[in-house]
Formats: structure tokens, C-alpha cells, sequence
């Protein structure tokens, strides 16, 4: 008998409360200084765009990634980005980082911002290869392991 392979269709919907034990999940999965439950609700109450992307039909969706961004007068910023760890290297962030963009477009914007830490050489490769361009470094700017602090790239994309 021959499997026949089909593409995980995906598709972004909104975060929303009834998601963040699996975004949790894969937020502490992915990151040694993961984001945590009260950095997501304080994002959601802010009313920022905080989309996932999942895979799958109900009730077996997957949980592919996610994102999580705010909005400013004419430029959005990203600020948190990620794919779960058994889903990467299979273009998921790129997807996200369209949908992004054309969200972004819609609301009138002419730039995304984000930052990346220096070490996450992976993450700028993805950005760098997306058009976004490194204009500025932010001293000390993330918590690292003990009392120490990272630095953090400033990367900016014009739309």
C-alpha cells in the first residue's frame, strides 16, 4: 500500500487566553529566557496583534508558531516571534513574517522593527534573508544566564 504524503495545511488565527498553556509550552521549549504567562495576557490586553499559526484540523490542530507584535503610528514592532521547536526549518517563519507584513500594509505602516539577541545566529539569518537590515545595537538589552545581559541587534524592514 502506498502513503501518500499531504502538506500540513496551515492557518493563523488569534491568540486568545484559551491558547497560552500550548504557546507556554512551546515558548519555554524554545527560549533558555522564555516569555511568561503574565508577559502574554499583558500583550493581549494591550489589544497588540498576536496571531499563531496552526496546523491541522480541530481537534488535533497543532500549534506551528507564533507571533506577537504592536502597533505604532507608522511602523509595527515586532516583539516576539516563534516556531515550535519539532516545526522548524520547514519556512513557518517566513509564512508568519508575511502575514506580518501584509497585516502591517493594512494598518499603514512603512517599517517593521524588531530586535534579536546577538548570539541567535539562526533568527538574523531568517531576517537577514527576509530583507530586514541591522541599524543599531541595544547594550545589555536582554537577561542572559545569571546576572549577565545580552545585547540585542536592531533590525528594521521597509514596506
Amino acid at each position: 500500500m502506498n502513503a501518500i504524503l499531504k502538506p500540513l495545511e496551515a492557518q493563523f488565527e488569534a491568540m486568545t487566553p484559551a491558547w497560552l498553556d500550548a504557546v507556554l509550552r512551546v515558548e519555554e521549549s524554545a527560549y533558555r529566557q522564555p516569555w511568561t504567562r503574565g508577559n502574554f495576557i499583558d500583550s493581549l490586553n494591550a489589544g497588540y496583534q498576536a496571531q499563531l499559526l496552526t496546523g491541522g484540523n480541530p481537534p488535533d490542530a497543532q500549534l506551528l508558531g507564533y507571533f506577537v507584535a504592536m502597533k505604532g503610528v507608522d511602523e509595527v514592532h515586532l516583539l516576539n516571534i516563534t516556531v515550535a521547536p519539532e516545526h522548524q526549518r520547514r519556512g513557518w517563519a517566513r509564512i508568519m513574517l508575511d502575514g506580518l507584513a501584509i497585516w502591517s500594509r493594512a494598518q499603514g505602516a512603512q517599517w517593521l522593527w524588531l530586535e534579536v539577541r546577538v548570539s541567535n545566529a539562526r533568527a538574523k539569518a531568517v531576517y537577514e534573508h527576509y530583507g530586514f537590515r541591522h541599524v543599531g545595537t541595544r547594550r545589555n538589552y536582554y537577561p542572559a544566564d545569571g546576572s549577565t545581559r545580552e545585547d540585542a541587534i536592531v533590525m528594521s524592514l521597509a514596506l
